[in-house]
Protein backbone atom coordinates (compact mmCIF):
# COMPACT_ATOMS: atom_id res chain seq x y z
CA UNK A 1 0.00 0.00 0.00
CA UNK A 2 1.63 3.23 -1.19
CA UNK A 3 1.11 6.84 -0.19
CA UNK A 4 1.88 8.98 -3.27
CA UNK A 5 2.05 12.77 -3.43
CA UNK A 6 -0.41 13.69 -6.24
CA UNK A 7 1.32 17.03 -6.85
CA UNK A 8 4.67 15.40 -7.68
CA UNK A 9 3.94 11.74 -8.32
CA UNK A 10 6.61 10.75 -5.78
CA UNK A 11 6.07 7.96 -3.26
CA UNK A 12 5.88 9.30 0.30
CA UNK A 13 5.86 5.97 2.11
CA UNK A 14 5.02 2.31 1.57
CA UNK A 15 2.89 0.47 4.13
CA UNK A 16 2.45 -3.25 4.68
CA UNK A 17 -1.16 -4.39 4.55
CA UNK A 18 -2.51 -6.40 7.45
CA UNK A 19 -2.87 -10.16 7.11
CA UNK A 20 -6.22 -11.91 7.49
CA UNK A 21 -5.00 -13.31 10.79
CA UNK A 22 -3.96 -9.86 11.99
CA UNK A 23 -7.30 -8.37 10.96
CA UNK A 24 -9.26 -11.03 12.85
CA UNK A 25 -7.15 -10.44 15.94
CA UNK A 26 -7.87 -6.70 15.84
CA UNK A 27 -11.62 -7.20 15.34
CA UNK A 28 -11.78 -9.69 18.19
CA UNK A 29 -9.98 -7.19 20.45
CA UNK A 30 -12.38 -4.41 19.44
CA UNK A 31 -15.36 -6.68 20.10
CA UNK A 32 -13.99 -7.61 23.53
CA UNK A 33 -13.54 -3.92 24.34
CA UNK A 34 -17.13 -3.17 23.26
CA UNK A 35 -18.54 -5.30 26.07
CA UNK A 36 -16.91 -2.87 28.50
CA UNK A 37 -17.29 0.33 26.45
CA UNK A 38 -21.08 -0.07 26.08
CA UNK A 39 -21.49 0.17 29.87
CA UNK A 40 -19.46 3.37 30.27
CA UNK A 41 -21.34 6.57 31.09
CA UNK A 42 -22.16 9.33 28.64
CA UNK A 43 -20.21 11.68 30.88
CA UNK A 44 -17.07 9.55 30.51
CA UNK A 45 -17.42 9.22 26.74
CA UNK A 46 -18.17 12.92 26.45
CA UNK A 47 -14.98 13.88 28.27
CA UNK A 48 -12.89 11.71 25.96
CA UNK A 49 -14.65 13.17 22.91
CA UNK A 50 -13.93 16.69 24.13
CA UNK A 51 -10.29 15.66 24.64
CA UNK A 52 -10.29 14.53 21.02
CA UNK A 53 -11.74 17.83 19.86
CA UNK A 54 -9.00 19.74 21.64
CA UNK A 55 -6.35 17.46 20.20
CA UNK A 56 -7.64 18.03 16.67
CA UNK A 57 -7.48 21.79 17.13
CA UNK A 58 -3.94 21.66 18.51
CA UNK A 59 -2.73 19.45 15.66
CA UNK A 60 -4.56 21.32 12.90
CA UNK A 61 -1.43 22.36 11.01
CA UNK A 62 0.23 18.96 10.88
CA UNK A 63 -3.00 17.17 9.96
CA UNK A 64 -3.68 19.64 7.14
CA UNK A 65 -0.14 19.09 5.88
CA UNK A 66 -0.70 15.34 5.91
CA UNK A 67 -3.82 15.74 3.76
CA UNK A 68 -1.93 18.02 1.37
CA UNK A 69 0.79 15.40 1.00
CA UNK A 70 -1.42 12.35 0.55
CA UNK A 71 -4.36 13.64 -1.51
CA UNK A 72 -3.54 17.19 -2.56
CA UNK A 73 -5.92 19.27 -0.45
CA UNK A 74 -4.81 22.91 -0.16
CA UNK A 75 -3.86 23.83 3.40
CA UNK A 76 -6.66 26.36 3.90
CA UNK A 77 -9.23 23.66 3.13
CA UNK A 78 -7.33 21.21 5.31
CA UNK A 79 -7.53 23.58 8.28
CA UNK A 80 -11.29 23.93 7.77
CA UNK A 81 -11.71 20.16 7.57
CA UNK A 82 -9.90 19.55 10.86
CA UNK A 83 -11.91 22.31 12.57
CA UNK A 84 -15.12 20.68 11.36
CA UNK A 85 -13.99 17.35 12.80
CA UNK A 86 -13.50 19.06 16.17
CA UNK A 87 -16.98 20.56 15.84
CA UNK A 88 -18.65 17.18 15.29
CA UNK A 89 -16.81 15.76 18.30
CA UNK A 90 -18.03 18.62 20.49
CA UNK A 91 -21.56 18.38 19.09
CA UNK A 92 -22.03 14.73 19.99
CA UNK A 93 -20.19 15.12 23.29
CA UNK A 94 -22.88 17.67 24.21
CA UNK A 95 -25.94 16.04 22.63
CA UNK A 96 -25.57 12.24 22.45
CA UNK A 97 -27.19 11.54 25.82
CA UNK A 98 -30.16 13.79 24.98
CA UNK A 99 -30.64 12.13 21.56
CA UNK A 100 -30.63 8.65 23.10
CA UNK A 101 -32.91 9.25 26.07
CA UNK A 102 -35.61 6.64 26.65
CA UNK A 103 -38.99 7.53 25.14
CA UNK A 104 -42.10 6.71 27.17
CA UNK A 105 -45.04 5.57 25.02
CA UNK A 106 -48.52 5.52 26.66
CA UNK A 107 -50.21 2.11 26.24
CA UNK A 108 -52.49 -0.15 28.31
CA UNK A 109 -49.38 -1.54 30.04
CA UNK A 110 -48.09 -0.40 33.43
CA UNK A 111 -45.15 1.10 31.55
CA UNK A 112 -43.92 0.96 27.96
CA UNK A 113 -40.95 2.72 26.49
CA UNK A 114 -38.38 2.74 23.71
CA UNK A 115 -34.71 2.52 24.59
CA UNK A 116 -31.69 2.91 22.30
CA UNK A 117 -28.93 0.38 22.88
CA UNK A 118 -25.59 -0.02 21.07
CA UNK A 119 -25.22 -3.02 18.77
CA UNK A 120 -21.46 -3.67 18.77
CA UNK A 121 -18.61 -3.09 16.37
CA UNK A 122 -19.35 -1.09 13.22
CA UNK A 123 -17.15 -1.17 10.11
CA UNK A 124 -16.51 2.14 8.35
CA UNK A 125 -15.39 2.03 4.70
CA UNK A 126 -14.27 5.56 3.93
CA UNK A 127 -13.00 7.56 0.91
CA UNK A 128 -9.93 9.73 0.38
CA UNK A 129 -11.54 13.04 -0.59
CA UNK A 130 -12.20 14.25 2.97
CA UNK A 131 -9.92 11.81 4.76
CA UNK A 132 -10.57 13.15 8.27
CA UNK A 133 -14.10 14.56 8.09
CA UNK A 134 -15.71 11.46 6.55
CA UNK A 135 -14.29 9.34 9.37
CA UNK A 136 -15.12 11.67 12.25
CA UNK A 137 -18.70 12.31 11.16
CA UNK A 138 -19.15 8.53 11.46
CA UNK A 139 -16.98 7.90 14.50
CA UNK A 140 -18.17 10.66 16.83
CA UNK A 141 -21.83 9.54 17.01
CA UNK A 142 -20.97 5.85 16.75
CA UNK A 143 -18.61 5.88 19.73
CA UNK A 144 -20.71 8.27 21.80
CA UNK A 145 -23.61 5.82 21.35
CA UNK A 146 -21.55 3.04 22.96
CA UNK A 147 -20.51 1.18 19.82
CA UNK A 148 -16.92 0.47 18.81
CA UNK A 149 -15.47 0.88 15.31
CA UNK A 150 -12.98 -0.44 12.81
CA UNK A 151 -11.92 1.66 9.83
CA UNK A 152 -11.05 0.56 6.31
CA UNK A 153 -9.82 3.80 4.78
CA UNK A 154 -9.00 4.48 1.12
CA UNK A 155 -5.73 2.86 0.07
CA UNK A 156 -4.12 6.14 -1.02
CA UNK A 157 -4.39 7.77 2.45
CA UNK A 158 -2.88 5.21 4.85
CA UNK A 159 -1.01 7.96 6.70
CA UNK A 160 -4.28 9.73 7.48
CA UNK A 161 -5.88 6.44 8.53
CA UNK A 162 -3.16 5.68 11.05
CA UNK A 163 -3.09 9.28 12.28
CA UNK A 164 -6.80 9.05 13.10
CA UNK A 165 -6.28 5.89 15.15
CA UNK A 166 -3.46 7.60 17.03
CA UNK A 167 -5.64 10.63 17.75
CA UNK A 168 -8.20 8.46 19.52
CA UNK A 169 -5.44 6.83 21.51
CA UNK A 170 -3.88 10.16 22.49
CA UNK A 171 -7.28 11.49 23.56
CA UNK A 172 -7.51 8.73 26.15
CA UNK A 173 -9.94 6.32 24.48
CA UNK A 174 -9.37 2.67 25.42
CA UNK A 175 -6.91 0.95 23.09
CA UNK A 176 -9.43 -0.98 21.01
CA UNK A 177 -12.45 1.29 20.87
CA UNK A 178 -11.37 2.56 17.44
CA UNK A 179 -8.91 0.73 15.19
CA UNK A 180 -7.65 1.21 11.65
CA UNK A 181 -7.31 -1.78 9.32
CA UNK A 182 -4.71 -1.34 6.57
CA UNK A 183 -6.35 -3.67 4.07
CA UNK A 184 -7.25 -3.70 0.40
CA UNK A 185 -10.77 -3.68 -1.02
CA UNK A 186 -10.56 -7.42 -1.61
CA UNK A 187 -10.43 -7.99 2.17
CA UNK A 188 -13.53 -5.97 3.03
CA UNK A 189 -15.96 -8.81 2.40
CA UNK A 190 -14.36 -11.00 5.05
CA UNK A 191 -14.46 -8.14 7.57
CA UNK A 192 -18.19 -7.67 6.96
CA UNK A 193 -18.74 -11.40 7.45
CA UNK A 194 -16.88 -11.44 10.79
CA UNK A 195 -19.41 -12.31 13.50
CA UNK A 196 -18.35 -9.37 15.69
CA UNK A 197 -19.04 -6.79 12.96
CA UNK A 198 -22.69 -5.81 13.29
CA UNK A 199 -23.12 -3.08 10.66
CA UNK A 200 -21.36 -1.11 7.93
CA UNK A 201 -21.13 2.58 7.06
CA UNK A 202 -19.74 3.35 3.62
CA UNK A 203 -19.04 6.62 1.89
CA UNK A 204 -17.85 6.19 -1.68
CA UNK A 205 -18.89 5.39 -5.21
CA UNK A 206 -22.20 3.83 -6.14
CA UNK A 207 -20.55 0.59 -7.43
CA UNK A 208 -18.63 0.28 -4.14
CA UNK A 209 -21.84 0.83 -2.20
CA UNK A 210 -23.70 -1.84 -4.15
CA UNK A 211 -20.86 -4.32 -3.60
CA UNK A 212 -20.70 -3.73 0.15
CA UNK A 213 -24.49 -3.68 0.50
CA UNK A 214 -24.83 -7.02 -1.29
CA UNK A 215 -22.38 -8.69 1.12
CA UNK A 216 -23.91 -7.03 4.16
CA UNK A 217 -27.38 -7.99 2.95
CA UNK A 218 -26.41 -11.63 2.62
CA UNK A 219 -25.23 -11.45 6.25
CA UNK A 220 -28.36 -9.55 7.37
CA UNK A 221 -26.26 -6.63 8.57
CA UNK A 222 -27.40 -3.04 8.32
CA UNK A 223 -25.74 -0.50 6.03
CA UNK A 224 -25.66 3.26 5.81
CA UNK A 225 -24.53 4.30 2.34
CA UNK A 226 -23.50 7.81 1.25
CA UNK A 227 -22.63 7.40 -2.41
CA UNK A 228 -22.11 9.46 -5.54
CA UNK A 229 -23.91 12.59 -6.60
CA UNK A 230 -24.46 14.80 -9.60
CA UNK A 231 -25.85 17.78 -7.74
CA UNK A 232 -27.98 20.20 -9.78
CA UNK A 233 -27.77 23.95 -9.13
CA UNK A 234 -30.78 25.75 -10.60
CA UNK A 235 -30.46 29.43 -11.53
CA UNK A 236 -33.82 31.19 -11.97
CA UNK A 237 -34.35 34.52 -13.70
CA UNK A 238 -34.82 36.48 -10.45
CA UNK A 239 -31.58 35.21 -8.88
CA UNK A 240 -28.74 37.49 -7.79
CA UNK A 241 -26.47 36.33 -10.60
CA UNK A 242 -23.18 37.62 -9.21
CA UNK A 243 -23.78 35.95 -5.87
CA UNK A 244 -24.97 32.77 -7.57
CA UNK A 245 -21.90 32.62 -9.82
CA UNK A 246 -19.56 33.10 -6.85
CA UNK A 247 -21.22 30.36 -4.78
CA UNK A 248 -21.57 28.00 -7.75
CA UNK A 249 -17.88 28.35 -8.56
CA UNK A 250 -16.91 27.74 -4.93
CA UNK A 251 -19.17 24.71 -4.81
CA UNK A 252 -17.66 23.28 -8.00
CA UNK A 253 -13.98 23.85 -7.15
CA UNK A 254 -13.86 22.99 -3.44
CA UNK A 255 -11.40 20.11 -2.94
CA UNK A 256 -10.61 20.29 -6.69
CA UNK A 257 -14.21 19.32 -7.36
CA UNK A 258 -13.77 15.95 -5.67
CA UNK A 259 -16.86 15.83 -3.49
CA UNK A 260 -20.09 13.87 -3.65
CA UNK A 261 -22.00 17.08 -2.83
CA UNK A 262 -20.01 19.34 -5.15
CA UNK A 263 -22.07 21.37 -7.60
CA UNK A 264 -21.88 19.51 -10.90
CA UNK A 265 -24.78 20.47 -13.19
CA UNK A 266 -25.71 24.15 -13.53
CA UNK A 267 -29.21 24.50 -14.93
CA UNK A 268 -29.90 28.07 -16.02
CA UNK A 269 -33.11 29.56 -17.40
CA UNK A 270 -32.72 31.08 -20.86
CA UNK A 271 -33.47 34.69 -19.85
CA UNK A 272 -30.32 34.97 -17.72
CA UNK A 273 -28.20 32.21 -19.27
CA UNK A 274 -25.64 34.39 -21.05
CA UNK A 275 -25.25 36.81 -18.16
CA UNK A 276 -24.83 34.04 -15.60
CA UNK A 277 -22.33 32.19 -17.80
CA UNK A 278 -20.22 35.34 -18.08
CA UNK A 279 -20.11 35.81 -14.30
CA UNK A 280 -19.54 32.09 -13.73
CA UNK A 281 -16.68 31.87 -16.23
CA UNK A 282 -15.01 34.84 -14.58
CA UNK A 283 -15.25 33.21 -11.14
CA UNK A 284 -14.02 29.81 -12.33
CA UNK A 285 -11.13 31.47 -14.13
CA UNK A 286 -9.93 33.10 -10.91
CA UNK A 287 -8.82 29.74 -9.49
CA UNK A 288 -5.09 29.37 -9.02
CA UNK A 289 -4.36 25.65 -9.26
CA UNK A 290 -0.99 24.31 -8.25
CA UNK A 291 1.11 23.17 -5.29
CA UNK A 292 -1.24 22.66 -2.29
CA UNK A 293 1.52 23.90 0.05
CA UNK A 294 1.74 27.24 -1.76
CA UNK A 295 -0.19 29.96 0.08
CA UNK A 296 -1.32 31.45 -3.26
CA UNK A 297 -2.88 28.17 -4.43
CA UNK A 298 -6.66 27.97 -4.23
CA UNK A 299 -7.06 24.53 -5.84
CA UNK A 300 -4.69 21.60 -5.58
CA UNK A 301 -4.23 18.57 -7.83
CA UNK A 302 -6.71 15.75 -8.07
CA UNK A 303 -5.94 12.87 -5.72
CA UNK A 304 -4.54 10.45 -8.32
CA UNK A 305 -3.44 10.55 -11.94
CA UNK A 306 -5.83 7.74 -12.92
CA UNK A 307 -8.76 9.76 -11.53
CA UNK A 308 -7.62 12.82 -13.50
CA UNK A 309 -7.33 10.77 -16.67
CA UNK A 310 -10.79 9.26 -16.22
CA UNK A 311 -12.27 12.75 -15.78
CA UNK A 312 -10.54 13.91 -18.97
CA UNK A 313 -11.95 10.91 -20.82
CA UNK A 314 -15.45 11.97 -19.76
CA UNK A 315 -14.76 15.51 -20.98
CA UNK A 316 -13.45 14.33 -24.36
CA UNK A 317 -16.34 11.93 -24.81
CA UNK A 318 -18.81 14.73 -24.07
CA UNK A 319 -17.06 16.99 -26.61
CA UNK A 320 -17.27 14.28 -29.26
CA UNK A 321 -21.01 14.16 -28.66
CA UNK A 322 -21.45 17.91 -29.09
CA UNK A 323 -20.47 19.62 -25.86
CA UNK A 324 -18.55 22.87 -26.21
CA UNK A 325 -15.63 23.99 -24.05
CA UNK A 326 -15.96 27.46 -22.53
CA UNK A 327 -12.98 27.15 -20.21
CA UNK A 328 -10.19 24.62 -19.58
CA UNK A 329 -10.63 21.09 -20.86
CA UNK A 330 -6.95 20.27 -21.43
CA UNK A 331 -4.45 18.43 -19.23
CA UNK A 332 -1.70 20.92 -18.27
CA UNK A 333 1.92 20.26 -19.20
CA UNK A 334 3.16 19.81 -15.64
CA UNK A 335 3.90 16.97 -13.28
CA UNK A 336 1.19 15.75 -10.99
CA UNK A 337 -2.51 14.95 -11.19
CA UNK A 338 -3.59 18.47 -12.13
CA UNK A 339 -6.70 19.39 -14.08
CA UNK A 340 -7.84 22.96 -14.75
CA UNK A 341 -11.22 24.47 -13.89
CA UNK A 342 -13.37 23.55 -16.87
CA UNK A 343 -16.78 24.65 -18.15
CA UNK A 344 -18.77 22.72 -20.75
CA UNK A 345 -22.00 23.91 -22.36
CA UNK A 346 -24.47 22.58 -24.92
CA UNK A 347 -24.86 19.57 -22.63
CA UNK A 348 -27.42 16.95 -23.66
CA UNK A 349 -28.61 13.55 -22.42
CA UNK A 350 -26.30 10.79 -23.60
CA UNK A 351 -23.15 12.72 -22.74
CA UNK A 352 -21.04 11.82 -19.69
CA UNK A 353 -21.29 15.49 -18.69
CA UNK A 354 -25.08 15.05 -18.41
CA UNK A 355 -25.51 11.43 -17.31
CA UNK A 356 -22.48 10.68 -15.13
CA UNK A 357 -20.85 12.08 -12.03
CA UNK A 358 -17.86 14.25 -12.97
CA UNK A 359 -15.60 13.90 -9.92
CA UNK A 360 -13.30 16.83 -10.54
CA UNK A 361 -13.32 20.56 -11.42
CA UNK A 362 -15.60 20.30 -14.48
CA UNK A 363 -18.92 22.19 -14.66
CA UNK A 364 -21.78 21.19 -16.97
CA UNK A 365 -23.93 24.22 -17.87
CA UNK A 366 -27.40 23.43 -19.20
CA UNK A 367 -29.82 25.95 -20.74
CA UNK A 368 -33.58 25.54 -20.06
CA UNK A 369 -36.68 27.55 -20.89
CA UNK A 370 -38.21 28.01 -17.44
CA UNK A 371 -38.36 26.83 -13.84
CA UNK A 372 -40.57 23.87 -14.67
CA UNK A 373 -38.05 22.52 -17.17
CA UNK A 374 -35.20 23.30 -14.77
CA UNK A 375 -36.68 21.06 -12.06
CA UNK A 376 -37.35 18.33 -14.62
CA UNK A 377 -33.71 18.40 -15.79
CA UNK A 378 -32.46 18.60 -12.20
CA UNK A 379 -34.35 15.42 -11.34
CA UNK A 380 -33.30 13.68 -14.56
CA UNK A 381 -30.47 11.78 -12.89
CA UNK A 382 -29.86 8.47 -11.18
CA UNK A 383 -28.44 10.37 -8.21
CA UNK A 384 -30.18 12.24 -5.41
CA UNK A 385 -27.71 13.57 -2.86
CA UNK A 386 -27.74 17.38 -2.88
CA UNK A 387 -29.36 20.21 -4.84
CA UNK A 388 -29.50 24.00 -4.75
CA UNK A 389 -31.65 26.73 -6.25
CA UNK A 390 -30.93 30.44 -6.63
CA UNK A 391 -33.90 32.80 -6.69
CA UNK A 392 -35.06 36.13 -5.31
CA UNK A 393 -38.36 34.56 -4.26
CA UNK A 394 -37.47 32.66 -1.07
CA UNK A 395 -40.96 31.19 -0.60
CA UNK A 396 -40.97 29.83 -4.14
CA UNK A 397 -37.45 28.46 -3.74
CA UNK A 398 -38.37 26.78 -0.47
CA UNK A 399 -41.47 25.20 -2.03
CA UNK A 400 -39.56 23.88 -5.04
CA UNK A 401 -36.88 22.37 -2.78
CA UNK A 402 -39.34 20.88 -0.29
CA UNK A 403 -41.87 19.39 -2.70
CA UNK A 404 -40.39 18.99 -6.17
CA UNK A 405 -36.63 18.38 -5.88
CA UNK A 406 -35.54 14.73 -5.62
CA UNK A 407 -32.57 14.95 -3.25
CA UNK A 408 -31.66 14.38 0.38
CA UNK A 409 -30.06 17.79 1.04
CA UNK A 410 -31.61 20.88 -0.54
CA UNK A 411 -30.41 24.49 -0.25
CA UNK A 412 -31.86 27.83 -1.34
CA UNK A 413 -29.38 30.56 -2.33
CA UNK A 414 -26.39 28.67 -0.97
CA UNK A 415 -24.20 25.72 -1.83
CA UNK A 416 -24.78 22.26 -0.38
CA UNK A 417 -22.80 21.46 2.76
CA UNK A 418 -22.98 19.05 5.68
CA UNK A 419 -23.64 20.27 9.22
CA UNK A 420 -23.50 18.15 12.41
CA UNK A 421 -26.90 19.60 13.43
CA UNK A 422 -28.69 18.43 10.26
CA UNK A 423 -29.24 14.92 8.87
CA UNK A 424 -27.12 14.16 5.82
CA UNK A 425 -27.65 11.58 3.07
CA UNK A 426 -29.28 10.87 -0.25
CA UNK A 427 -31.86 8.88 -2.21
CA UNK A 428 -31.82 6.81 -5.40
CA UNK A 429 -28.25 5.80 -6.41
CA UNK A 430 -26.83 8.23 -3.87
CA UNK A 431 -27.55 5.71 -1.12
CA UNK A 432 -29.72 5.38 1.95
CA UNK A 433 -29.64 6.02 5.67
CA UNK A 434 -28.60 9.25 7.33
CA UNK A 435 -25.53 10.57 9.09
CA UNK A 436 -25.27 13.44 11.59
CA UNK A 437 -27.90 15.08 13.83
CA UNK A 438 -30.11 12.89 16.02
CA UNK A 439 -30.98 10.76 12.99
CA UNK A 440 -27.38 9.68 12.42
CA UNK A 441 -26.62 8.54 15.95
CA UNK A 442 -29.67 6.25 15.93
CA UNK A 443 -28.73 4.40 12.72
CA UNK A 444 -26.54 1.86 14.53
CA UNK A 445 -28.67 1.33 17.61
CA UNK A 446 -31.06 -1.37 18.71
CA UNK A 447 -34.36 0.52 18.92
CA UNK A 448 -35.69 -1.66 21.69
CA UNK A 449 -39.28 -1.77 22.91
CA UNK A 450 -39.75 -2.54 26.62
CA UNK A 451 -43.23 -3.27 28.05
CA UNK A 452 -43.80 -3.70 31.80
CA UNK A 453 -46.97 -5.13 33.35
Amino acid sequence: MKSINPATGKTIKTYKTYSEKGVKKIINSVDKTWHHWRSTSFMYRSQLMQNLSGLLKSKKVELAQLMALEMGKVKKEGFAEVEKCAWVCDYYAQNAELFLENETIPTEAFRSFVTYQPIGTVLAVMPWNFPFWQVFRFAAPTLMAGNTAVLKHASNVPGCALAIEELFREAGFPENVFRTLLIGSNQVGNVIKHAAVKAVSLTGSTPAGKSVASIAGSELKKCVLELGGSDPYVILKDANLEDAAFKCSAARLLNAGQSCIAAKRFIVVNEVYSEFLEYFTCEMNKANFGDPFDEETTMGPMARVDLRDELHRQVLDSIKKGAEVILGGEIPLKKGAFYPPTILENIKPGMPAYDEELFGPVASVIRVDDAKEAIKVANDTEFGLGAAIFTGDLKRGENLMEIQMDAGCCFVNDFVKSDPRLPFGGIKESGYGRELASHGIKEFMNVKTVVVN
